[in-house]
């Protein structure tokens, strides 16, 4: 076959998507205890959203966007990440002329043009968060809360709490000379961290290449360069995170990429997703992101989490994935003859529109093919319909697990099978 799927993407199967529909039902009906609604924001934004909002010189917007240049008026891209459409949303729509906290959430796609391997995609899928309207520190608390009942309830064991500060407008710039004075004056520091130093420093701290740790290890903190408010606000989203007992570990090497983070940035990681590829899920807070979209003052704090790399840990725990394997039909209809498959298509109809699972084969097997077919589907139950069935009302319905048979009207097929 000389078709196949884009380099960078990948199919979701059955087998596979109801993990992936379990893990959005959780977390729709999770977020939706903490307050949040839903919004869904197209896949293509104009592309100077991404270059005001995430800087023109990250490696994003260098090197990793799909942009569509326009014929006429702006080009467009597809969104590389989440933040910066919802707050763009958020301005459009004057959703911050509500009263109190505006709390959304998304699932959905995003795109970045980077190399493919286990985990990591060109069209890889995210959920995310954002709170917009306060830079009270407990927001930040709350939203660590959330996410760890998420993942226990998810069954993912084994996540660590990064966090840390990156200082504001204020106190960042003076750490970022110093920074840049002392990468400048370093010989080994791999080639992409050679250029960071000069257009963007802070990225040298989150490189994962093993020549550069030394040097990583003996930069200053930025942490000892934060000013009196960055410092009162970091030290109070630790003590809310004391209040409701979620550890977690002071790294003053975490950055994010995006130049519109502020103050409090965290990350999850975990020991299972292999060396390079530890983070799960990762935020912060963006105070001056609308700003930068030329809208008014609004504080916000998010994350955004992959799905992809979600899903990964979840499948390598076998007890785990066991749990989200296709649903087993709750009865299969065999039949013997045409008159019977019609017989056999209205009960499955009747069933199905009393919530049952009911399963109909149409590829024309004997009755051994079939029942063959019904085991390896996991059917609960089978009802073989003939001549003999169809002239007397009566239905044999037998129970896989034992083989018990049971002969039914057809009204009380269905109060058999829910009450087995």
């Amino acid at each position: 076959m000389n078709v196949r799927s884009v380099r960078g993407t990948h199919d979701i199967l059955p087998g596979s998507v109801e993990l992936w529909q379990e893990i959005e039902e959780k977390t729709r009906l999770l977020f939706r205890r903490y307050g949040y609604g839903e919004i869904r924001t197209p896949v293509l934004e104009e592309t100077n959203l991404f270059c005001r909002s995430l800087g023109l010189e990250t490696d994003i917007v260098q090197k990793e966007m799909y942009t569509i240049p326009a014929r006429r008026g702006r080009d467009i891209s597809l969104r590389p990440e989440g933040t910066a459409p919802v707050v763009r949303s958020y301005l459009e729509n004057h959703l911050n002329r509500g009263s109190g906290l505006t709390k959304l959430y998304y699932v959905g796609p995003m795109f970045r043009r980077e190399r493919p391997q286990k985990g990591r995609y060109r069209q890889f899928h995210q959920i995310g968060a954002e709170v917009l309207g306060s830079d009270h520190p407990g927001i930040e608390a709350e939203v660590m809360e959330m996410l760890h009942v998420l993942l226990d309830d998810l069954g993912v064991r084994g996540v660590r709490l990064l966090v840390n500060s990156v200082g504001c407008p204020s106190c960042r710039p003076a750490y970022v000379r110093i920074l840049q004075e002392r990468l400048l004056a370093e010989s080994d520091l791999c080639a992409d961290c050679r250029k960071r130093s000069r257009r963007n420093p802070l990225r040298v701290l989150d490189c994962k290449q093993a020549s550069c740790s030394p040097v990583i290890d003996n930069l200053p903190s930025i942490l000892d360069h934060l000013c009196r408010e960055c410092r009162d606000h970091f030290r109070r989203f630790r003590e809310f995170l004391d209040l409701i007992g979620v550890s977690y570990s002071v790294t003053p090497r975490l950055v994010r990429g995006l130049d519109y983070y502020v103050r409090t940035t965290f990350e999850m990681v975990t020991d299972r997703l292999g060396p390079t590829q530890n983070a799960l899920l990762g935020g912060g807070r963006y105070d001056g992101l609308s700003e930068l979209l030329e809208g008014p003052p609004a504080q916000g704090f998010g994350f955004g989490l992959g799905l992809e790399r979600l899903v990964l840990l979840l499948s390598r725990n076998d007890q785990l994935a066991a749990g989200y394997r296709s649903p087993r039909p709750e009865i299969f209809f065999a039949y013997l003859n045409e008159d019977s498959l019609e017989k056999a298509f209205t009960l499955a109809r009747d069933l199905r529109r009393e919530g049952i699972f009911a399963y109909l084969d149409f590829g024309g097997r004997s009755l051994r093919a079939q029942m063959r077919l019904a085991n390896r589907l996991g059917s609960r139950f089978v009802c073989v319909i003939g001549d003999d069935e169809i002239r007397t009302g009566l239905y044999s319905i037998k129970r896989m697990a034992d083989g018990t048979q049971t002969r039914l009207q057809q009204g009380r097929i269905s109060r058999h099978v829910r009450s087995a």
